[in-house]
């Protein structure tokens, strides 16, 4: 099923001023033919931790499916000025863009695959042109999804067995902030998320409460409870602090007998100030001596995952976790620093030529080529688990060897062998969509695929302090010829 196109209209103009000038510096150079391979990856997974989530593709398809210039679009482009005053893009030049259709071939890592530092997440091929003003909107999308999933992901490990609810619209950047994180969290490990919208787009379960001004409307706690239980029996779950926390249980107890006589069941409170450890327990107790052991105890308030870690190893008797901000933003870390770089480009009629980009700082130089990640599964005592990963030149045909390469040390090297499968799959092949087997607009069975790779994945690897590096390098025949690149871009030989 596709999603119901919240980018049902083009967003071609979704892009940096910058790949609009160099589109039309290729259209001058008659270079908008060239074929290019670009590749879309991270450098290190975010919060120092030991992976990332990749999410993001089901959006980018409906980005994709209505590429294209309107005359709005080219209107408005005709009023852009260089320095000198006069029009920044001739008109022949905006012609071409009116007429363009996309015909590039993309391969992508299918939603909620734990991915690794250096991997491409997507791999664009096709006119030159084209690949440059994918760029930023593929950046844009693929870039906070894969965060904020892999947020979520790292937030329901610390829950365990206890679900997560997304709570972060309100603090969220903006609309499609909102929309995005909403749908990312699921893909995550969220259970649910209060984004109604989300909701409906994703077909994902919605839950809440009610805030603090509806007990303030009142004029005491507990006649706002019962004016809350008569209007929605069906939902009652009680915020509890507005006041006094203890108090406020006792409140939610009370109504909670009137429910029950009526037929109905208090089926939470939530609790969002204070020790929530300590409260909690006292809840617990509360409920548990008042008869009501199956009233769950809900928690918010800038909870993150190292939190609710340290939450559970009070003692907490929290047993569903709202969290917002943290999340949604993903506050300690709001960026994941994706790039997109080319690797190979050829004239027509010529042999593909390995391109690499050099810098001071060794993990910024891109890998050349045209990449494949091939993952290597061992059986342990847990099951299948990951083994490594084996990043290939698909230019040089199959891996030459069976040795991988850190890209960032040279004497870390690994011997890779059993059962694997490659990761990239098609998506697009000359401007059509073929992904109909790798591209799920279903985000619950997106959300299945996150855990099932997550269950695949060493304990050691999730961890939030210091991480083991899971084994992902070049392989090494890739690597030789990334070194001899390198070399020569800095006239060392050659």
């Amino acid at each position: 099923m596709r999603s119901p196109g919240i980018y049902g209209i083009s967003l071609a103009l979704l892009t940096d001023l910058y790949q609009l000038t160099m589109a039309q510096g290729y259209w001058a150079r008659g270079m908008q033919g060239h074929e290019a391979i670009f590749h879309l990856s991270f450098r290190r997974p975010p919060f120092s931790g030991g992976y990332a989530v990749a999410a993001g593709l089901a959006t980018a398809v409906d980005f994709l499916d209505a590429f294209r210039f309107t005359e709005e679009d080219l209107a408005y482009l005709t009023t852009l000025k260089g320095n000198d005053g006069r029009a920044l893009f001739v008109p022949e030049f905006l012609d071409y863009l009116q007429r363009l259709e996309l015909t590039c071939d993309i391969d992508a890592v299918p939603e909620g695959t734990v991915v690794f530092g250096h991997e491409p997440l997507v791999r664009v091929q096709g006119p030159l042109l084209q690949c440059q003003l994918l760029e930023t909107a593929l950046l844009n999308i693929i870039n906070f999804q894969t965060l904020i999933a892999t947020k979520a992901a790292r937030t329901c490990y610390a829950a365990g067995d206890e679900p997560v609810l997304e709570f972060g619209l309100r603090r969220a950047q903006g609309i499609d902030g909102g929309i995005s994180a909403s749908r990312a969290a699921i893909i995550g490990g969220c259970a649910a998320t209060s984004n109604l919208l989300a909701g409906r787009l994703y077909g994902v379960e919605v839950r809440g409460t009610h805030a603090h001004s509806w007990v303030m409307s009142f004029d005491s706690e507990l006649d706002a409870f019962e004016a809350y239980a008569e209007a929605l029996p069906n939902n009652v779950v009680f915020l509890v602090d507005t006041y006094d926390t203890l108090r406020g249980v006792e409140h939610a107890i009370d109504v909670g007998r009137k429910l029950r006589e009526r037929g109905h069941h208090l089926a939470g409170i939530r609790l969002d100030s204070g020790d929530l450890a300590w409260l909690s327990i006292k809840a617990r107790a509360m409920l548990d001596e008042a008869g009501f052991p199956d009233t769950g105890i809900i928690a918010s308030n800038d909870l993150c995952e190292r939190t609710i870690r340290s939450l559970k190893e009070q003692g907490s008797q929290i047993a569903v976790w709202g969290v917002g901000t943290n999340l949604t933003t993903a506050k300690d870390q709001p960026a994941l620093g994706g790039v997109y770089k080319l690797a190979a480009i050829r004239a027509p009629g010529k042999p593909w030529r390995h391109k690499v980009k050099l810098s001071e700082q060794r993990a910024k130089t891109s890998t050349p080529g045209k990449l494949q990640v091939r993952r290597y599964t061992r059986e342990t005592e847990r099951g299948t688990e990951f083994a490594g990963d084996m990043i290939f030149d698909e230019l040089a045909g199959p891996p030459a060897t069976d040795t991988i390469v850190d890209p960032l040390d040279d004497t870390r090297r690994k011997r890779l062998a059993g059962p694997h499968t490659d990761l990239l799959q098609p998506v697009y092949r000359d401007g059509r969509f073929v992904g109909h087997d790798v591209v799920d607009h279903d985000v619950l069975a997106v959300r299945q695929n996150t855990l099932l790779n997550l269950s695949q994945l060493h304990a050691g690897i999730k961890r939030f302090d210091n991480p083991h590096q899971y084994p992902a390098g070049l392989e090494l025949s890739l690597h030789e010829v990334r070194t001899r690149l390198i070399l020569r871009s800095r006239s060392i030989v050659g």
